[in-house]
């Protein structure tokens, strides 16, 4: 079962599929074409691979899921006649027959002997792909609503009464002296994290800009723990806006970034987080420096990094590429979604 993993991920399986699908056309139709018979088998099947893979790999992706269905399907019917076409011309030069494939010579056998059943044999692997597509994303749905419930579940088990709660910080911010303005304006920004916690982030998806407020609360109280030997940054460019994200996605990693920051006495530390967006991908970045040893600064909880790996790849397939890496000074994640 551990070798099925590797198979898939270097398309082995694929290969042997090819393989035998090579193998049963020659011992079939050897016969026929005497002297040549593995070249012309060998353009038979490596024509129907292009083929697939195009409309598997690119025109579905690309058009039929975005809903381009003209596009899908003018490009669709020209790569079968275009593909069919130029393996006649091979098989042609194979045989040695200049002009026998010629379509102006026998037109409807021509067609009906290559294109039409191109036509159907790329349909079939088509029809495969989409069913394959609609299990994994049925299954992606059923996993995403299991971990939903029993994420609520533990949320509802630790809840605190939200009432009370938030009584109780209008409370206490009254009761601190108006002329300590920083400690009452630390005490909103927590009650905003709280709120966004509770309230917001019931849903699938927020805009980018109520979880930009989160984060930014998030690090300047991080920033009132740390002294002048701790430079955090957060990047926001003004670009970053107009479109929905998945709650709560990004804060795990400035949480890791701070749990496991630094604590050098004769250099700096650093926190830096950066967040851009380019035409339809949006790019965050964020940075710390590390002990060697690398023993938490900050023994608060948080989601571990492999959840939110797992949560990216259920939410986002296909869709972001997620790069971690170390080094003995610093640690650093790059995470691109398509949006």
């Amino acid at each position: 079962m551990k070798a099925w993993p590797t198979i898939v991920k270097y398309k082995l399986h694929h290969v042997a599929g090819w393989l035998l699908l090579y193998a049963a056309w020659y011992y079939f139709r050897y016969e026929d074409y005497p002297g040549r018979a593995w070249l012309i088998t060998l353009i038979k099947v490596a024509d129907l691979m292009i083929m697939v893979y195009i409309t598997n790999y690119l025109l579905i992706p690309w058009l039929l899921y975005k809903k381009k269905y003209l596009l899908f399907a003018v490009l669709f019917i020209s790569m079968v006649a275009g593909c069919s076409i130029l393996k006649m011309q091979l098989e042609e030069a194979a045989f040695g027959t200049p002009g026998f494939f010629d379509l102006s010579s026998r037109f409807k056998a021509r067609v009906y002997d290559n294109i039409i059943p191109h036509f159907l044999l790329v349909s079939t692997a088509a029809a495969f792909k989409l069913l394959t597509d609609y299990a994994r994303a049925q299954g992606r749905i059923g996993i995403l609503a299991k971990e939903k419930a029993e994420t609520e579940l533990q949320f509802l088990k630790s809840q605190v009464n939200p009432h009370f709660l938030f009584n109780s910080l209008n409370a206490i911010y009254f009761l601190i002296d108006k002329q300590n303005a920083g400690a009452r304006q630390t005490l909103l920004q927590f009650s905003d994290l709280l709120r966004y916690q509770l309230y917001d982030c019931s849903a699938d998806t927020i805009a980018i800009e109520k979880e930009l407020v989160y984060l930014d609360n998030y690090v300047q109280l991080q920033q009132l723990r740390k002294d002048n030997n701790y430079d955090i940054q957060l990047d926001i460019d003004k670009n970053v806006n107009g479109f929905q994200i998945t709650p709560l996605l990004l804060i795990p990693f400035v949480e890791n970034a701070f749990k496991h920051l630094s604590n050098h006495t004769e250099k700096a530390n650093f926190v830096h987080i950066s967040l851009t967006k380019e035409d339809h991908s949006f790019l965050f970045e964020v940075q710390n420096s590390r002990d060697d040893d690398s023993k938490p600064t900050d023994s608060g909880g948080g989601i571990g990094l492999a959840n939110v790996k797992r949560r990216l790849e259920l939410i986002y397939p296909g869709n972001h590429t997620l790069d971690i890496h170390k080094n003995e000074d610093s640690f650093g994640v790059k995470l691109q979604i398509s949006i």
